[in-house]
């Protein structure tokens, strides 16, 4: 189930520590894909790439700021040049700011909106051609929790707005290139088992964890897997889709 062999997967944001990107990595590498670890933290990307070549899997090392039409385009470029093809991506990368609409600055909205959305539809656009040439492609992008119940534990509301724009974004792009063979979908994690998490005061840990009818977070594994699914054969009628990994704390 899920088997990627031959199949070349761009996970951005994914040479952190931090976040999912590389547990999205690390999973579609050990489904056979070819992963391309696309991060501005070259150090990360270097350490994803010798994690999964040590596992016996493939993976290349881009550096990628997702902000620049330039840089999506000479991933692109090194992508194609090594592999020939380019048939998943991951839109991972993104940032977050716990900030008050009163509080909050232009210049707030535009950083957490370039990276969120703007460069996510940079490096979307990126690869379109070379799927529509293959008559193949799945998309996968993470929104949030946050887009759908209106802020969450650490983003403030430019971030939930914007994870609500790749939400309005992907589904409009799924309409347009369902006949080109390539699916637009997104996944909407809650809270997850990360060091951001870790790093709440307890009292605040207790009463977001509260919140949650499962009680406990997220793993990234089950993220992952989720997105695994996605981007598999076995998922090949499912487009204009966001699924929700939230352990209950919203639900439609």
């Amino acid at each position: 189930m899920f088997e990627l062999e031959n199949r070349v997967a761009i996970v951005t944001g994914s040479g952190s520590k931090k976040g999912i990107g590389r547990t999205i990595a690390l999973t579609l590498a050990k489904q056979g894909a070819a992963v391309v670890i696309a991060d501005l933290n070259m150090d990360g990307v270097h350490e994803v790439v010798n994690e999964i070549k040590e596992a016996g899997g493939k993976a290349l090392g881009v550096e990628l700021n997702v902000t620049s039409k330039e840089s999506n385009e000479a991933m692109v470029e090194k992508v194609l040049q090594t592999y020939g093809r380019i048939d998943i991506l991951v839109n991972n990368a993104g940032i977050s700011q716990k900030v008050t609409v009163q509080d909050m600055t232009l210049e707030d909205i535009n950083k957490v909106f370039n990276v969120n959305m703007f460069g996510l539809f940079l490096c979307t656009q990126s690869v379109l051609k070379t799927m529509k040439n293959q008559k193949y492609g799945r998309i996968v992008s993470l929104s949030s929790v946050s887009a759908k119940r209106g802020g969450g534990v650490f983003g403030g509301p430019h971030y939930s707005a914007s994870k609500a724009a790749v939400l309005g974004f992907s589904k409009n792009l799924a309409r347009e290139v369902a006949l080109d063979g390539i699916t637009v979908n997104c996944v909407a994690p809650g809270l997850v088992n990360t060091d951001i998490w870790k790093s709440l005061p307890e009292d605040e840990a207790k009463k977001v964890i509260g919140g949650i009818p499962m009680g406990r977070p997220g793993e990234t594994e089950e993220i992952a897997a989720t997105i695994a699914f996605l981007v598999s054969q076995e998922a090949s009628y499912i487009t204009g889709e966001e699924i929700d990994i939230n352990g209950g704390s919203h639900m439609d």
